[in-house]
């Protein structure tokens, strides 16, 4: 798994934090100092942290489950769709609505029925409606493409979360929290490192620092979905060999008959 520098994440600039007046105390391990009043992240701290983060990213994705990567302020959504999309996981980038994870039965419902007006334009249903009736019900399959068309293939509650700027996705780290989902985050200094299992001290406002701890942590479980996948393969190819050599003949076995001496 690749490694990430002092170095790389300075020139990211993942070590700006908030105004001092901002400060939450409970990041005070991972404040180096202050310059001009903003408070300066440890980013020997974020190497570490993000490290142990992206090793149980990889695992995530090793066993096959899947995270939900949360990110809906403006500079983060592009970063996460970049990131994100190619890992074929679900991600959240408009808003987080209620309930996503602790009523996710009437959110699987809404996407259900989305998937059913889609059917009636494809099927020619919807030609059978007035030209009124089926404007109405674009434009109702337009909204909810808005907020659940990215986790359309979301079909059970995610194994973990991941989100940028736990303040401003406090909704969704309550309902993780709730449930008992593991939750991993980059973390402000004025945030609460304690609400999460994996904090990543770290600039969640630049969108250069957002996108470097992005990069490390998909790419840990873009790593962890290759060995997944090498292993399956491996398996597949010991069975197959296993099938071919107990498809094989057997060979006889030769008796010898020894003859009693007159």
């Amino acid at each position: 798994m690749s490694k990430v520098t002092f170095e790389e994440l300075l020139e990211a600039g993942v070590h700006f934090g908030h105004m001092r007046s901002k400060w939450n105390p409970a990041m005070a391990p991972y404040i180096f100092g202050e310059k001009n009043g903003v408070h300066i992240i440890d980013l020997h701290k974020t190497v570490t942290k993000l490290e142990e983060a992206a090793a149980a990213m990889n695992q995530i994705a090793k066993s096959g489950k899947r995270v939900l990567f949360v990110a809906t302020k403006k500079q983060a959504r592009e970063i996460m769709e970049s990131r994100v999309k190619p890992l074929g996981v679900p991600l959240i980038t408009e808003r987080w609505s209620g309930g996503m994870l602790t009523n996710f039965a009437t959110i699987r419902r809404t996407i259900k029925k989305m998937q059913t007006i889609d059917k009636m334009f494809q099927d020619g249903t919807a030609e059978t409606m007035s030209k009124r009736e089926r404007l109405q019900l674009s434009r109702q399959r337009d909204k909810m493409e808005l907020v659940f068309g990215s986790i359309v293939e979301m079909t059970k509650i995610p194994s973990a979360l991941f989100v940028v700027d736990i303040r401003r996705e406090h909704l969704a780290v309550k309902e993780a929290t709730k449930l008992g989902i593991p939750i991993f985050a980059m973390v402000d200094t004025n945030a609460n490192p304690n609400l999460v299992d994996f904090a990543i001290p770290a600039n969640d406002d630049a969108a250069s620092s957002i996108d470097k701890i992005m990069q490390v942590v998909t790419d840990a479980y873009a790593e962890g979905m290759a060995a997944r996948k090498a292993a399956h393969a491996k398996d597949k190819e010991q069975a197959e060999q296993h099938a071919i050599e107990q498809a094989k003949p057997k060979k006889a076995h030769k008796v010898e008959h020894s003859e009693d001496a007159e």
